[in-house]
């Protein structure tokens, strides 16, 4: 089971991250990041199993997101949570061991943007359906852009219940009756992932770390096709699990990826 603690940001705002601990010596840190909606909490299987494989385990509640400070599904500008990224893996490295940065979704697009600056790195990255593109229509995409100028705080529903996160009904019912889970986004958020999404593909080559994307085949939130631009680029291995819906931890196969996920940390981690 995960401990929940919370800690102060540079700028004062109160943050809150869980920790799943090993049983023995750890052989790296491992920082979540996790999607849009949802929380840190949601990954306690996944997170949980990465620590019985001897990685100790950290998941972020993002501010705006769980149990962290801040207005509900908002961020002002991308770098905010950049910069509360960098000071916890500083925190993590400051620990003498390996670190590895997980992001899901959303937080594969933060995590992504996040290996293409100049912050503070980890030694690998592993993104799970990461949301660097989808099939947001252009007049959207164009009318969050004036809306998160012009008003910034207005939230618009998500769209889309829980049943398309897993084959497993059960996650979808949880994920709706959740009080820690935001259903809608606010306009700013919303136009700041949005305006995120083509500088990342567009600098994917400065991301100078072994790199690990695993998207499930039947994912119908973030597109499976939008992880190809991956494939090629050197250092990065892409794996599609096909018919896993979008949360691939949570499937019903789900213990199996995260093995998987562990394995190709293990394999990776000494030549880090």
């Amino acid at each position: 089971m995960s401990t929940l603690t919370t800690f102060t940001a540079r700028d004062g705002e109160t943050l809150a991250i869980r920790h799943w601990e090993p049983a023995g010596e750890p052989r790296g840190s491992l920082l979540i990041i996790h999607g849009l909606g949802e929380h840190g909490g949601r990954y306690e299987r996944a997170a949980g199993l990465f620590a019985a494989s001897g990685l100790d385990t950290w998941a972020l509640d993002l501010r705006g997101f769980g149990a962290s400070g801040g207005r509900r599904a908002y961020i002002e500008r991308l770098d905010i949570w950049l910069d509360d990224i960098a000071d916890r893996m500083t925190a993590l490295r400051a620990l003498g061991r390996p670190v590895v940065l997980l992001g899901h979704s959303m937080g594969g697009l933060v995590s992504a943007c996040y290996a293409e600056t100049d912050r503070p790195q980890p030694d690998l990255l592993v993104l799970s359906a990461p949301a660097i593109a989808g099939n947001v229509p252009a007049w959207k995409q164009a009318l969050a852009g004036v809306l998160g100028r012009l008003a910034p705080r207005i939230a618009v529903k998500n769209g889309f219940d829980g049943s398309i996160l897993s084959s497993d009904p059960a996650v979808g019912a949880d994920y709706v009756a959740d009080p820690l889970n935001v259903h809608s986004t606010t306009s700013r958020l919303g136009a700041v992932l949005l305006d995120a999404q083509a500088p990342t593909i567009a600098g994917l080559n400065r991301i100078r770390v072994p790199t690990l994307v695993i998207h499930g085949g039947a994912d119908h939130l973030v597109p499976t096709a939008s992880s190809e631009v991956f494939a090629t680029l050197p250092g990065v291995e892409r794996r599609v699990y096909p018919g896993l819906a979008h949360e691939t931890f949570n499937e019903p196969a789900g213990p199996q990826v995260v093995g998987a996920i562990a394995t190709w940390i293990g394999e990776h981690l000494p030549a880090a």
